[in-house]
């Protein structure tokens, strides 16, 4: 895991809700949530861009074996990392909202670039 929060979960349910927010942002482009889940899904996608710009068998099964969803997995490798394949990192942006009504945790917006 790229950093040390723990999210108030214990790992395997941390893991899995990691695991599905990364395969959600990837699939939409964008998702929006508390900036320091922001900060954990960040690093996880970027490394699955990277994965989809090497465009091999390992990496595609390495993919799959972390996202929840075949199909995200194929839009990964033939449309999203493709647009990339001039940049060396830095493929999301986080924009930060300010807070939540409800509890008043801060709200961010991670998006590709």
């Amino acid at each position: 895991m790229p950093g040390t929060r723990k999210l108030g979960k214990p790992t395997d349910q941390r893991m899995a809700m990691l695991r599905q927010q990364v395969t959600d942002f990837l699939n939409n482009g964008r998702v929006e949530t508390t900036v320091t889940r922001c900060k954990e899904i960040a690093p996880l996608a970027e490394k699955m861009i990277t994965l989809g710009k090497k465009n091999t068998l390992a990496s595609r099964r390495e993919a799959i074996s972390f996202m929840t969803r075949e199909d995200v997995v194929k839009k990964l490798f033939d449309e999203v990392a493709p647009g990339y394949g001039s940049r060396n990192g830095g493929y999301t942006r986080i924009t930060r909202l300010g807070n939540r009504r409800g509890d008043g945790a801060e709200v961010a917006i991670l998006e590709l670039v």
